[in-house]
C-alpha cells in the first residue's frame, strides 16, 4: 500500500466507486450520459488509492461518487467517468 493515503487528508472529499449495477440508475436520475460527465484520470492519487483498497483494477468508464461536506452548505454529492490517463 502507498506511505501516505490521500482519502484520509481532510481537504480531500470523500470518493467512492459506484457499483456496476447502480450506474445506470445515476444516469437515468440525472438525465446524462457518461460522456457529459466530468471526468478523473486513472492517474488520479485518489483511484490509485482506491484500486489498492480495493485490491483490484479499476476499469476506464466506471463512475466514482464524490460527497463533500460542507459547514454552511451541508452535503453535495458529484460524479466523475474515470478516463485514461
Amino acid at each position: 500500500m502507498a506511505d501516505y493515503n490521500v482519502l484520509e487528508h481532510d481537504h480531500v472529499p470523500e470518493h467512492h466507486l459506484v457499483e456496476k449495477k447502480d450506474e445506470g440508475r445515476i444516469l437515468k436520475q440525472y438525465s446524462v450520459g457518461k460522456d457529459q460527465l466530468p471526468k478523473i484520470r486513472k492517474s488520479d492519487p485518489c483511484i490509485k488509492i482506491l484500486e489498492e483498497i480495493l485490491g483490484a483494477d479499476i476499469e476506464e468508464g466506471r463512475l466514482v461518487r464524490i460527497v463533500r461536506t460542507h459547514s454552511v452548505s451541508g452535503v453535495s454529492v458529484a460524479y466523475r467517468v474515470i478516463v485514461r490517463g
